[in-house]
């Protein structure tokens, strides 16, 4: 479904991915593990549009779309959740779910999909006319999530769903994921709680100083004493 193909980008002097090559098949979810600077966030938005890669392609379905602008991409059906939410804080939650459905023209669906995501985030529904900022960090999770899913993604991308939240808010959010899963949304998620992640994921790539170091099947990566000396506490 989305292929990278010897991704090459550069800040400047720094070579932050060095030929990273990875795919994600259709209903899947892939795992992307690694440290702190390993790239993954760096990944994530050079597939979205927001970085320009130095070399190397990307293919989503087959047909290139390196070089496409972010608006373009998302309206080939690949929506990001971004690190650190980005929800839009003086707007209210309304108003950032509608957000997430501004290349959408059909206002009846909109509507449509506005309900069934307001039903599956009961605090959203209760919280709807409250502004974005005023929301707590598990809260503006779910409304960065509600606002993709507004995008009628065909693949998410997810960078850190789980950062600076509770243990109990973190098993909320990776039981949303499962569901977005289940009803047959492609996933490629970046997570820094790494035994989380391989649990849920079908398959999972390990990023080291902008480069691949291990790609293998979710199981056989819990079990890899690599995996488990770096991510998983030994």
């Amino acid at each position: 479904m989305l292929q990278a193909r010897d991704l090459h980008v550069h800040y400047g002097s720094i070579r932050a991915l060095k030929g990273i090559s990875l795919e994600v098949r259709e209903g899947e979810m892939v795992a992307l593990i690694g440290a702190n600077g390993a790239g993954k966030t760096t990944l994530l938005n050079t597939l979205s549009g927001f970085n320009r890669p130095k070399k190397g392609e990307i293919l989503f379905r087959g047909r290139e779309i390196r070089g496409l602008s972010p608006h373009e991409i998302v309206g080939r059906g690949i929506v990001q959740v971004p690190e650190g939410r980005s929800i839009l804080t003086q707007m209210t939650v309304m108003e950032n779910l509608e957000m997430g459905a501004y290349i959408r023209k059909n206002r009846a669906e909109i509507k449509r999909d506005l309900d069934k995501i307001l039903g599956k985030f009961p605090r959203l529904q209760e919280r709807r006319s409250q502004l974005g900022g005023t929301l707590s960090g598990g809260e503006q999770q779910m409304l960065a999530i509600g606002r993709a899913l507004m995008g009628r993604p065909q693949i998410l991308l997810l960078d850190e769903p789980s950062m600076g939240l509770s243990p109990l808010l973190v098993r909320e959010v990776f039981a949303i994921i499962r569901e977005i899963k289940a009803a047959g949304t492609t996933l490629l998620l970046v997570e820094q709680n790494a035994r989380m992640a391989l649990r849920e994921a079908d398959r999972g790539y390990v990023l080291e100083n902008g480069s691949i170091v291990f790609q293998e099947s979710a199981a056989e990566q819990l079990k890899s004493p690599l995996v488990q000396e770096a991510y998983l506490g030994g």
